[in-house]
């Protein structure tokens, strides 16, 4: 599986692989979709697993921030699969504590010290109420501290991992091996997430879409706690005129390059 449009989703949940979670592939002398024959899944191949497999130890950090609808999610999901690293799309952390405290009206702090895989499993945590919840609790720096460790655990485990999210690069993982900034104008982001939500039935119009996206924009930006911002060290990835497999192309000849400059 490679998405043809930006935003499409990801592989649907499963009891042992959450959304959220890319299913650690091990790729193997470069094998791509042919390596895995008993895979449902097809990715696209950009003959980068082999070099990486190669040039890392036994963990490899791979940060990927951004606004919304920038890209970061599937360019993420692809690389993961790619290289056969485990994946976090972090963002799903704060979706489920937004939506277990708005149904149960708890503590977010609680919530998101409490919080497990089983949360990440919830079919609800990709609709437009749980984003905008997700922004709100993501404000609290209490809520943020509570989930750094979860984060920080799977950053690190064996094999390679991929986050994606707000603050990857520079709160989170400030030392990761490879950072990216993922971008995209405000038109296209909004212009992609209208297009995602309308295939899903939801009838809001496309301004009111960038209304919200602004909105959400202004509270990642501008809250105290982990403010959206590019880590000084990170790759500007701009996807306003890209197409998915050229835009993880791109990512992929980064890794390779740094890590070249890593082994020179």
């Amino acid at each position: 599986f490679f998405p043809k449009t930006w935003g499409a989703p990801p592989p649907p949940a499963t009891p042992d692989r959450p959304v959220g979670w890319a299913s650690p592939h091990r790729i193997a002398g470069g094998g791509g979709a042919a390596a895995h024959p008993t895979s449902h899944h097809r990715y696209w191949h950009f003959g980068c697993a082999p070099l990486i497999h190669r040039a890392m130890t036994d963990r490899f950090t791979i940060a990927i921030d951004g606004p919304a609808a920038s890209g970061k999610g599937t360019i993420s999901r692809a690389l993961a699969a790619e290289f056969g690293f485990v994946h976090l799309d972090t963002g799903l952390l704060y979706r489920a504590v937004g939506a277990v405290q708005a149904q149960t009206g708890g503590d977010p702090v609680a919530i998101a010290a409490a919080l497990s895989e089983a949360d990440l499993a919830r079919d609800d945590l990709r609709s437009g109420p749980a984003a905008q919840a997700a922004s709100k609790v993501a404000a609290l720096p209490e809520v943020r501290e509570a989930l750094i460790a979860f984060q920080r655990d799977f950053a690190l485990r064996p094999g390679g991992a991929v986050l994606d999210g707000r603050d990857i690069g520079t709160v989170i993982c400030p030392d990761a091996d490879v950072k990216f900034f993922v971008t995209a104008s405000d038109a296209e982001r909004a212009r992609r997430r209208h297009a995602e939500l309308s295939a899903k039935g939801d009838p809001r119009s496309l301004a009111e879409i960038e209304a919200d996206i602004a909105a959400r924009d202004r509270r990642d930006r501008e809250r105290e706690a982990a403010p959206l911002r590019p880590a000084d060290d990170a790759h500007l990835l701009d996807t306003t005129n890209m197409a998915i497999d050229a835009a993880v192309a791109e990512a992929a000849r980064w890794i390779n390059e740094q890590l070249s400059k890593a082994r020179a």
